[in-house]
């Protein structure tokens, strides 16, 4: 059974876990992983301990499998990570659609997130739930201390039009 909810205070080390995993597989095609990795767990334990009350976390039975966060809680998705030993189960999915619909219940009109330009499995699922590609550039990553070449993806959320025929009809 697949459950969304927000994030507890007491689970941050096993979502850092989990999101340290998924970005390992998510950094294989830049390469020298071992170089950042160090950082990387640096990064997710802080993120993870300091900002858990913006991450909405997908768990299968029980257990937490994958996690999404809104930093600033605007139409900006910040981090998502699915565990890999998860991928292809619907989760992501899941997460996305929770996700999106806190956006779209704040009042956005868009969801907006970004990630490496070679990480394709991201960018495959992502415009195949409606995303497209923005922008791509080189963007400093100071939990990666390095210039990342970077894509930028939208959602643009469906406006309901009045069921009227013309002005005032």
């Amino acid at each position: 059974m697949i459950n969304i909810r927000h994030a507890h205070d007491d689970e941050a080390s096993l979502l850092a876990e989990i999101g340290i995993r998924a970005w390992g597989r998510a950094m294989l095609s830049v390469g020298d992983i071992e170089a950042m990795e160090k950082g990387a767990e640096s990064a997710f334990t802080n993120f993870t301990r300091g900002s858990w009350r913006t991450i909405t976390v997908v768990e299968r039975h029980g257990v937490p499998v994958g996690w999404a966060a809104r930093e600033m809680l605007d139409e900006n998705i910040t981090d998502f990570w699915i565990d890999p030993s998860q991928e292809g189960q619907g989760l992501g999915k899941a997460l996305l659609d929770v996700v999106e619909e806190e956006i779209r219940s704040r009042g956005f009109d868009k969801a907006c997130l970004q990630t490496h330009a070679r990480n394709e499995q991201a960018v495959r699922f992502f415009t195949a739930r409606g995303y497209s590609v923005q922008w791509l550039s080189f963007v400093y990553s100071p939990k990666l201390d390095r210039d990342v070449e970077t894509v930028g993806l939208v959602k643009y959320f469906a406006v309901e039009e009045p069921d009227t025929y013309g002005p005032g009809f």
